[in-house]
């Protein structure tokens, strides 16, 4: 695999635990000394514990992926939530504390987020509570429909404004311009290369064609990334905890990931998330013919995300079969199946 310069920077070097509790009390956050490192592959996010008890989350975000525009975006869409009361952690404001001795250290990028300049840096940073929670039941079709109230009422608020800066989902964004990088950089292994091309190039054809039948497709402002691992559950229902993923997008994107099982178990599963959706939001039954389609396209941009990431430790560590061409035809096969899959009548709700 052979990475542009900028990608063979370890980008979280320099950001240990005393890093970490630098930058907060940089902006008047002082750590008792305890901090736990959480699951992020794309980011860096720690769990800190604050001298006056309270428990928050800390996350640094990776250098190059988001401009300061962007995440201040959605912050402001998070924020814009939680004032309408839908549960998710919103960023706190943050600003130099001149109490403290690394305030030198900290520049503001925003209301929200902050830079803390070290080796290794400067390391942007935001600030939420810890919201703690469990994986929803959904076997429960109670459950179902409580998330789907849950996504309705984020998508009522999504649809009154857009983002400026956020990506857009869309056939070129999340696969032409993926499947064309990934290419070009000549990380396909040889063996695997004819294949993963051919089935890459027909599958895009069809979700082209599938976007291109919707016609006066409504987007909106989405999570962008509503799988069920980024739901949490409490005895008040669920919540999201950030929106890094977010874009503009079909309502559908926040809806397909949701479902799992054959198509019998899908149709039950998504009248009920439709059942507490529609209770807020209006949903356009013709994007359902863009679940697979949109499957497609997180393949290969799942695929092309990996590999730009690659020089990050963290990324062989956790897909070690990535390099290998097993992998490549796999996904080959895949895109294969997926051609199939959208040949298919769309689910019926």
């Amino acid at each position: 695999m052979s990475p542009t310069p900028a990608e063979n920077d370890t980008p979280y070097a320099g950001l240990d635990p005393e890093v970490v509790l630098d930058a907060l009390d940089a902006v008047g956050l002082r750590g008792d000394g305890r901090l736990i490192q959480l699951n992020s592959y794309e980011n860096r996010v720690f769990q800190v514990f604050l001298e006056d008890g309270r428990v928050v989350v800390a996350k640094f975000y990776r250098p190059g992926r988001w401009s300061d525009a962007q995440i201040l975006e959605e912050h402001a869409f998070a924020s814009e939530l939680a004032a309408h009361e839908i549960p998710l952690a919103a960023p706190w404001p943050l600003t130099p504390d001149p109490q403290s001795l690394r305030a030198v250290q900290v520049a503001s990028r925003g209301p929200t987020l902050a830079a803390f300049d070290t080796v290794g840096g400067p390391y942007r940073f935001a600030v939420t509570t810890r919201m703690a929670g469990r994986a929803p039941e959904v076997e429960d079709p109670s459950v179902l429909e409580w998330i789907g109230r849950f996504i309705g009422r984020m998508h009522a608020i999504g649809a009154t404004g857009r983002f400026e800066t956020r990506l857009a989902l869309n056939p070129i964004t999340y696969g032409t311009e993926p499947r064309d990088w990934l290419l070009s950089k000549d990380l396909v292994p040889p063996d695997a290369l004819t294949a993963w091309r051919a089935m890459a190039e027909a599958a895009l054809d069809q979700v082209r064609a599938a976007f291109d039948s919707v016609t006066s497709l409504k987007l909106l402002r989405l999570h962008g990334d509503c799988h069920l691992g980024n739901i949490l559950w409490t005895d008040a229902g669920p919540h999201f905890v950030d929106l890094d993923d977010a874009v503009t997008g079909p309502a559908v994107q926040d809806l397909w990931m949701l479902l799992s099982g054959n198509r019998a178990e899908r149709t039950r599963q998504l009248g009920a998330v439709l059942d507490g959706y529609e209770q807020f939001m209006d949903f356009d039954r013709r994007e359902l013919a863009l679940i697979e389609p949109l499957r497609t396209l997180r393949m290969i941009h799942h695929s092309a995300w990996i590999a730009r990431r690659w020089r990050d430790p963290a990324f062989p560590i956790a897909f070690p079969w990535f390099e290998s061409p097993s992998y490549w035809m796999e996904q080959a096969t895949r895109l294969r199946d997926q051609l199939e899959a959208m040949a298919e009548a769309p689910l019926v709700a």
